[in-house]
């Protein structure tokens, strides 16, 4: 579940190259140090951690490298599957929930990130208009193929890149489906990710679409 406070203190980063959206699917492999023990307790716990997007700096330390860089803008993960296959590697799926703005962050001695953060609210559900159906239409075909394909080759454990409950007819869920799958810049999808509002969100992913040839 989402937590209900406003903020969470201090909350646990993990830096990505790749923008993570409420709702969205984040599968990771982990084997740091710095971030083996997060997880774990995490997971413990039931705890969520924030995942925010690189903006300087590789997702692995390199020794010698410059301090991460990330958006101030990021998404809650919370993990659903966990798994350990053998010392020092863990496995674990997540789900976006809340985004979250940051306040303040501070580089722990291990390397870990913490920041203290506010809760940006949820999108309002909202209705797709007429001129933005095709969007939705679109992205409904995509799944039934993708399910198709996953019952054809009986692949009950094939994770597609979306997790249910499917809402078609929301702007804000159908907007960030589209902007995860879509071909471009960690930049303009973090920038996606911030709007407001998720008719705009729509409208522009749109307009992206059209581009792609996807639909229009």
């Amino acid at each position: 579940m989402p937590p209900s406070p406003s903020s969470l203190s201090p909350l646990p980063l993990f830096p990505l190259g790749s923008v993570l959206f409420p709702d969205g699917y984040l599968p990771l492999r982990i084997f740091e140090v710095r971030y083996l023990d997060l997880i774990g307790k995490c997971h413990k716990s039931g705890a969520p951690f924030g995942v925010v997007s690189l903006t300087e700096g590789a997702e692995v330390r390199v020794a010698g490298a410059g301090t991460e860089r990330f958006a101030p803008v990021g998404t809650l993960a919370t993990i659903r599957r966990f798994e350990s296959p053998q010392p020092g590697l863990i496995q674990i799926e997540c789900i976006g929930t809340q985004r979250f703005e940051v306040r303040s962050s501070e580089l722990q001695k291990h390397g870990l990130w913490t920041a203290v953060v506010e809760i940006v609210p949820d999108d309002m559900p909202l209705a797709i208009p007429a001129d933005l159906q095709h969007a939705a239409d679109a992205l409904r075909r995509l799944v039934d193929t993708l399910e198709e394909r996953q019952r054809m080759e009986q692949q009950d454990d094939l994770q597609l890149p979306f997790v249910e409950p499917y809402r078609f007819d929301d702007c804000g869920w159908v907007a960030n489906r589209w902007a995860e799958l879509l071909p471009m810049q960690t930049t303009l999808k973090q920038r996606l990710m911030v709007l407001d509002s998720p008719l705009m969100r729509l409208e522009l992913v749109g307009d992206l679409l059209a581009r792609n040839g996807i639909a229009g």
